[in-house]
C-alpha cells in the first residue's frame, strides 16, 4: 500500500507539472481591424480599403479589386517617396487583406490566375518556383498574423521586423512519411511574408522567406521585409500542444518511437550552419521556444544559422536515443548535405545525447560492461549489433561545437532517490530493450548491481550518479578539438560550486575545458531563462562567420 501511495504521488506530480504548461501559448482569431486614415494618408486609398473592408464577406472578388487597386495606388506613392510610411503602411493592410480574402473565399490564384473585374481588366496570379515543390503557396493555408491574437509563458516576446510586405504564418499538414522523408515535421508553422507586384493589368502575389532574406525589391525599389517571428511559433504550440507528448513519451516510450526524429524549423539553406536543439527528459522541442523566438530576432544569427530539432521518447535510456539520432544524422546527410560544422545545444538529458556525439570511446565502454571486446562476446546477433551502436562512440564530424544547458553528466541524485526509484518504475520497458536486458545480464561482467537488475535500464535509470554508463563515459574526455560551453542554474543564490538548479548539482554540470562557463540565478530550466537565453546569443554572434 506504502508503495502504491508513493507510485500515485508520482503520477500526480508529474501531471501538475504537464498541467503547468497548459497556458505556454494561446492563440485566437480576430476579424480585421478598421482601417484607419491619418492625416497622411491619401484619401483615394483610404476609400479603397474603406470599401474592401465592406465587402469582404459578401462580394469577395470585388473586394479583391478594391484591395488591389488600393495596393497599387500605394506602390505609386512609394515610387514619388519610397520613405513615406503612411504609403507603406496602406500597402502593408491592403496586401494582407488581399490574403484575408483569398483565405476566407476558399480562392487559389497558385493555380488559376483570378479574373477581378470586367471594367478595370485586372487579373489577380499567384507565383511560385516550380523548383520548390514543397514551397508551393497553395498548398499552405496563408493566415495574415494581424488577424492573430497570441500570448503565453512561452511568448512574451513579440519579435518582428518592421518593413514592407503583408507578415503570414503558413500552416501545413503532412503525412508521418513525407514528414521523415524531408525532415520537418508533420505539423510545419512557419512565418512568411506575402508581397503584391504588378506587371500591367496583373497583380502578381509572391511568398518571401524573411529568414532568408532581409529586403525584397518592389517595383523596381528595394525596401526592409516586413517579418512577424513570433506568430507562428505561437500558433505551432497553441494548436499542435506539442508538450502534451512529453509526459506520456516518459511513460510509454515504445508507443511513441514514431516521434524520433530530426526535422528542420523551416527551409533548408545550405549556407547556414545548422543549430541542433535537443531537449531533455519528460520534454519536447516546446521548450526551446522561448530562445528560439529571440535568435531569430537577431539579423546576424538570421543569416548565419538555421533551426533544427531532435524530437524523441524521453522514456527511452539516453545512450539509444543518441544511437537513434546518429542514425537520422546520416539519413540527413544524404538529403541535405552541411557546408558548415552544426551546433549542438543540449539540455539536461539532451546535453548527455550531445555528450556521446563528441566522444571516442573505442571499446572502453565495452570492456567496462564485458571485462572482453566485441569479438570475444558471446551475445544474439541483434543485440550485440545494437549494442555495438550504442556503447562504441566515435564523434560526429559535422558537430562544430556544443552548448550544455543544465547537463548532469555525471548523473542527478533525484534520479536514484524515492521520486526517481518510483518514476524509473512507471516507465514501461520497450519489448526489444527487454530481451536485451535479459542478454546483458548474462553476459556482463560480475557487479552486484548488475547482478540485482530486474530489467533494461530505462532513460531515468540512465540518470543515475552510479549508473555503469553514466560512471564509464565520463571517464572518457571529450574529443579534443569541439569547443564546448555549459551554461548551469543555481536557483540565484550565488553559491557555487556548492550550487543545484535544483535537479543537478554544480558537481555534476560542470566541465573543466569548458571555453565558458555561465551560471544564470535559475533554475532547472534554464532554456528559459533571460539570462541563460542571452547567453546562448552571445556564444552563437561569437562564432556566426567560424566554420
Amino acid at each position: 500500500m506504502k508503495s502504491e501511495r508513493f507510485k500515485n504521488s508520482a503520477v500526480l506530480l508529474l501531471a501538475a507539472i504537464v498541467a503547468g504548461c497548459s497556458q505556454i501559448a494561446v492563440v485566437s482569431e480576430k476579424s480585421p481591424a478598421r482601417f484607419q486614415a491619418t492625416s497622411g494618408t491619401n484619401q483615394a486609398i483610404a476609400q479603397r480599403i474603406d470599401r474592401a473592408q465592406a465587402l469582404e464577406r459578401s462580394q469577395p472578388q470585388a473586394a479583391l479589386e478594391a484591395y488591389v487597386d488600393a495596393a497599387r495606388d500605394s506602390l505609386h506613392e512609394l515610387e514619388r517617396n519610397p520613405a513615406n510610411p503612411e504609403a507603406r503602411r496602406c500597402y502593408n493592410f491592403a496586401v494582407a487583406g488581399i490574403f484575408s480574402v483569398i483565405r476566407e473565399a476558399k480562392l487559389d490564384p497558385w493555380t488559376q490566375a483570378l479574373r477581378l473585374g470586367a471594367s478595370s481588366g485586372l487579373t489577380l496570379i499567384g507565383r511560385n518556383d516550380p523548383s520548390k515543390p514543397e514551397q508551393n503557396p497553395a498548398l499552405y493555408d496563408l493566415i495574415p498574423t494581424d488577424q492573430l491574437r497570441y500570448h503565453g509563458t512561452y511568448v512574451k516576446e513579440d519579435v518582428r521586423r518592421d518593413g514592407i510586405g503583408a507578415p503570414l504564418v503558413a500552416v501545413r499538414h503532412v503525412t508521418a512519411e513525407k514528414a521523415a522523408e524531408f525532415f520537418m515535421p508533420p505539423a510545419i508553422y512557419y512565418g512568411v511574408t506575402g508581397v503584391a507586384e504588378f506587371e500591367g493589368s496583373r497583380c502578381v502575389l509572391s511568398i518571401k522567406d524573411p529568414l532568408a532574406t532581409e529586403t525584397v525589391s518592389v517595383e523596381g525599389h528595394t525596401y526592409p521585409l516586413a517579418a512577424n517571428y513570433t506568430a507562428a511559433l505561437a500558433m505551432l504550440l497553441a494548436h499542435e500542444k506539442p508538450q502534451k507528448l512529453g509526459f506520456v513519451r516518459l511513460l510509454r516510450p515504445q508507443e511513441y518511437a514514431s516521434t524520433f526524429r530530426v526535422a528542420r524549423m523551416g527551409p533548408y539553406h545550405p549556407e547556414k550552419k545548422v543549430v541542433l536543439v535537443i531537449h531533455g527528459l519528460m520534454d519536447t522541442p516546446a521548450t526551446w521556444v522561448p530562445l528560439l523566438n529571440d535568435l531569430v530576432g537577431d539579423k546576424d544569427l538570421r543569416r548565419n544559422y538555421q533551426f533544427w530539432f531532435y524530437s524523441y521518447p524521453s522514456g527511452y535510456p539516453y545512450p539509444y536515443s543518441a544511437l537513434i539520432l546518429r542514425q537520422e544524422l546520416d539519413a540527413i546527410e544524404k538529403k541535405f548535405p552541411l557546408r558548415r560544422k552544426m551546433v549542438l545545444i543540449g539540455h539536461s538529458m539532451g546535453g548527455c545525447i550531445s555528450r556521446t556525439l563528441i566522444t571516442d570511446t573505442g571499446n572502453k565502454l565495452w570492456l567496462e560492461a564485458f571485462g572482453k571486446p566485441p569479438a570475444e562476446t558471446e551475445l544474439p546477433a541483434d543485440s550485440k549489433r545494437l549494442l555495438e551502436q550504442a556503447i562504441i562512440l566515435k564523434h560526429r564530424p559535422e558537430i562544430g561545437r556544443v552548448i550544455f544547458m543544465s547537463t548532469p553528466h555525471r548523473g542527478s541524485d533525484l534520479a536514484r532517490n524515492w521520486i526517481g526509484r518510483i518514476g524509473s518504475m512507471l516507465v514501461k520497458t520497450p519489448s526489444q530493450l527487454i530481451t536485451i536486458g535479459q542478454t546483458i545480464r548474462q553476459a556482463a561482467t560480475p557487479d552486484p548491481a548488475a547482478l540485482q537488475l530486474k530489467r533494461f535500464p530505462n532513460s531515468i535509470d540512465t540518470l543515475a550518479p552510479n549508473n555503469r554508463f553514466v560512471v564509464a563515459i565520463n571517464k572518457v574526455p571529450i574529443t579534443p578539438g569541439i569547443p564546448y560551453y555549459t551554461i548551469l542554474g543555481d536557483r540565484g543564490r550565488g553559491d557555487s560550486p556548492n550550487s543545484s538548479d535544483g535537479v543537478v548539482p554544480y558537481w555534476s554540470s560542470h566541465l573543466d575545458g569548458a571555453r565558458s562557463e555561465f551560471i544564470a540565478p535559475c533554475n532547472h530550466g534554464s532554456p528559459l531563462n533571460p539570462q541563460a537565453i542571452a547567453e546562448v546569443h552571445r556564444i552563437l554572434k561569437l562564432n556566426a562567420q567560424s566554420r
